[in-house]
């Protein structure tokens, strides 16, 4: 079974090639610019990360300056004389009022402003276990909404001041209530405990720095992020200390990868499909701060450019559809007309009118090509028809001249069967033979005979020339029983022979001698004809003569015929060719294929 493969494209129309053609010229150009649009989505996502990962950790570091501003600030009133002299065991209650109002004073008079109005408040609470200090306010007491100091002793003590005592004097963020009203939401402060310089370990109280929040998101403020964008400052746990986007004490959600590691700091950016996180943090305070920035509006204006490139490509594709109509037009129309006139025209059919008149590109070659290879081929056909015609003519006209021959050959029979009625004779006997030669001439219409058949022709023509002309040179045939078999063009020995009487034994008389002999060689069947004639003889003009195309100006046409015949019918290989015979004469030497009769 064979397998036959073919190229799908090999059964495809031109049109639907062309269209595919088509498509596959348009849509690389919308795959790229879909591809272009996401790299630079993507160029640009990195880009602005890397930036802003900069921007993060420069307002992580002026955060930390403000930080460090208020702890130097806490520094200062932990070591005045006014915060350390609030020692309950000492003084009487005139000097402990006068202590207490600078003290509360000094706080009141380091609080920061901030925008809106609002300040950084510190308050000082100081542990007072024998409650000497009862005309002071307490922490349960709201009435101060600019810092200032508390006592509490154990009894009143708030919840968080043993959180803060343990942290031994080491300063750190907490969210609290507000310490100046209970109506305001929660604020982050900054806390740490105060001990007594002169004693040691002594418990002076705890110092609060309330609104830290309002002051971190001040420094927010100053970083320009995107429409909509936000900053928050939370802990390791996620929960928001600061925020320019809303309240803290909220638990952030974060991506996976925002997670911070145990690096003293780090850096990291995260993008997602609908935000870019970068995020700073610190390992010893515990802090990171993240810019979350919405990618719809810091795409917006790349956005505007795909819309641009977009509008570009539609456009591209509508020309393109132009073109393809002008092109379809111009070019496929005409090529559906001409393969219909292929497919309907019928040889010897009139040819239409070229519809491609007046166009001298390479459609209009190939139409005209194509209607004037149909005419010729009707020329052509009408003109074989007419050779036909006269080909019948030309052989009727041969069938009726092979009429004679055949008329001549058979009353030459008749004529020798009467005469040999009337007694033998030699007139009968060349009648004779010269009937065989007529019969073996005509063979039939056909070209190649057989030896056996070619050497009675010759032997004819040799006793009849023998008679005739009287000659007395002896023939001796000398021929293998395996070539009688064998295919030879007519007429082939017999014009050897001739130029052998002629132009060799013909006045030798009794002297002369012709042999014809045939062998079976290894290069093929061989035919010499040889005599002993006396004349000297040019074999290199024979040997031209035997090799010229065409006609001779010269003699020879017997020969020549001979050489032709033999190399039309079997090849170049094959042929006659003359040398001179050991001893004196001449030998003519055919050499023939072996090519037995069927």
């Amino acid at each position: 079974m064979k397998l036959h493969l073919t190229n799908p494209l090999t059964r495809m129309k031109v049109k639907q090639q062309l269209i595919l053609l088509f498509l596959l010229l348009v849509s690389p150009v919308f795959a790229l610019n879909w591809y272009a649009n996401v790299k630079a989505e993507e160029i640009l996502k990195q880009h602005v990360t890397s930036a802003y990962a900069e921007l993060n950790k420069q307002n992580l570091s002026l955060m930390n300056r403000d930080m460090d501003t208020v702890n130097r600030v806490m520094t200062t009133l932990i070591q005045h004389t006014l915060i350390q002299s609030l020692n309950p065991m000492s003084g009487d209650t005139a000097d402990r009022v006068r202590q207490y109002a600078d003290a509360d004073k000094l706080l009141s008079s380091y609080s920061m402003g901030v925008n809106g109005g609002e300040a950084v408040y510190y308050y000082l609470y100081a542990y007072d276990p024998n409650n000497r200090y009862n005309f002071a306010p307490t922490p349960s007491s709201k009435f101060k909404a600019v810092g200032g100091v508390y006592f509490y002793n154990d009894k009143q003590k708030p919840e968080w001041i043993d959180e803060i005592l343990s942290k031994h004097g080491k300063g750190y963020l907490r969210i609290m209530k507000d310490l100046g009203s209970s109506s305001r939401p929660d604020t982050l402060a900054y806390v740490r405990a105060v001990y007594s310089t002169s004693q040691g370990n002594e418990v002076v109280g705890v110092l609060v720095a309330t609104n830290i929040n309002r002051k971190l998101v001040e420094s927010m403020r100053s970083v320009s992020l995107p429409d909509k964008g936000e900053i928050y400052l939370t802990d390791y746990g996620d929960r928001v200390l600061a925020s320019s986007a809303g309240p803290i004490g909220d638990r952030l959600q974060l991506p996976e990868q925002l997670r911070a590691g145990d690096d003293v700091e780090g850096l990291t950016g995260v993008i997602t499909d609908g935000y870019i996180y970068v995020q700073s943090y610190q390992y010893l305070t515990q802090q990171k701060l993240i810019y979350k920035i919405p990618t719809r509006s810091l795409l917006q204006q790349q956005n505007e450019l795909k819309f641009v490139i977009q509008l570009i490509s539609i456009v591209y594709f509508v020309f393109c559809i132009i073109v393809m109509a002008y092109f379809w037009r111009s070019l496929l129309t005409p090529l559906q007309r001409l393969a219909v006139f292929t497919r309907s025209y019928v040889p010897g059919k009139k040819v239409p009118e070229q519809p491609a008149e007046g166009r001298n590109d390479e459609v209009g070659v190939l139409m005209h090509s194509v209607y004037g290879m149909a005419g010729r081929l009707n020329s052509l056909i009408e003109d074989r028809y007419l050779l036909e015609i006269k080909q019948k003519e030309a052989q009727l006209q041969l069938l009726y001249q092979q009429i004679n021959p055949h008329l001549l050959y058979n009353t030459l029979e008749s004529i020798y069967w009467k005469s040999t009625l009337e007694g033998p004779s030699e007139s009968g006997e060349m009648i004779k033979e010269l009937a065989q030669l007529m019969r073996i001439g005509l063979s039939r219409g056909r070209d190649l005979i057989t030896l056996e058949e070619e050497l009675a022709h010759a032997k004819a023509y040799t006793s009849l020339q023998q008679k005739r002309y009287e000659y007395g040179f002896a023939v001796s045939w000398d021929i293998e029983d395996e070539t009688l078999a064998n295919l030879i063009p007519k007429i082939t020995i017999q014009p050897l022979i001739e130029n052998a009487i002629i132009h060799g034994v013909r006045n030798m008389g009794e002297d002369g001698e012709i042999a014809v002999s045939a062998r079976l060689e290894p290069r093929g069947v061989v035919i010499r004809v040889e005599d002993n004639g006396y004349k000297e003889t040019d074999y290199e003009a024979i040997g031209r003569l035997l090799d010229t195309e065409g006609e001779s100006p010269g003699g020879g046409y017997g020969i020549r015929n001979v050489q032709q015949r033999i190399r039309l019918q079997f090849g170049p290989d094959y042929g006659l060719a003359y040398r001179a015979r050991e001893g004196g004469g001449t030998v003519a030497e055919v050499i023939l294929p072996i090519q037995r009769q069927e």
